[in-house]
């Protein structure tokens, strides 16, 4: 078993779906705390570890992994049993796109940086800010609410939890921070009610981690 220590911040959507990969193949891992309100991402000490000074970062036995969905994938590959991506390949296809659908359209609109941005630069108050956020949440859970109704069977693809899943139930969670309205997306609703008794994801919220305020 590799030794793992993952930085991260708490209510990090990247840590959080690392977190809740980890926990569903039954890793153990040391968790060291990324504080991004306080700057910690661009320490010298940190910059070092993952020059981006973004998070999370892996270590993996002196090696640093980084960008949540190269390590989403690493952890499959290294660790197949459970799979969290279905043997066929149109069907891992489908999951992969599912995925990269909050990974890669979502959740970057509404980090934390891009709205530190969006206040610095063109005076958003919390106001504008959720507005912003909730346009791009929104449409994009309009398109997941259609593919888990044509794939989905209790969780996003299928009737286990997938890669999918691993990032959908973290941006849920930053959709209820923003006061998104989760009522046009019954589907999703039925997977954060599935997530919420389930112990990977139970244990991976941010709430339970050591640097939650």
């Amino acid at each position: 078993m590799s030794d793992l220590v993952l930085h991260g911040y708490w209510r990090s959507g990247t840590s959080y779906r690392t977190r809740i990969a980890l926990n569903l193949k039954g890793l153990s891992y040391e968790t060291r705390p990324v504080d991004l309100r306080q700057g910690d991402q661009a320490s010298d000490s940190y910059r070092r570890l993952n020059p981006q000074g973004l998070v999370p970062a892996l270590e993996v036995d002196g090696r640093v992994l980084t960008q949540s969905p190269a390590i989403l994938e690493w952890i499959e590959e290294t660790w197949p049993e459970p799979p969290l991506l279905p043997r066929d390949p149109f069907a891992r296809a489908e999951v992969r796109a599912m995925a990269a659908l909050v990974a890669c359209d979502i959740h970057p609109l509404n980090n934390l940086r891009v709205l530190k941005a969006i206040r610095s630069q063109f005076g958003a108050d919390q106001a504008a800010t959720d507005a912003w956020a909730a346009r791009w949440i929104t449409a994009g859970f309009e398109a997941l609410e259609a593919l888990v109704a044509r794939h989905g069977d209790g969780w996003a693809w299928g009737d286990r939890p997938t890669l999918t899943d691993c990032c959908l139930v973290p941006q849920i969670y930053s959709a209820r921070r923003f006061n998104v309205s989760m009522a046009p997306f019954p589907r999703l609703i039925a997977i954060e009610a599935a997530a919420a008794v389930h112990p990977a994801f139970v244990a991976a919220h941010p709430d339970r981690q050591p640097d939650a305020d």
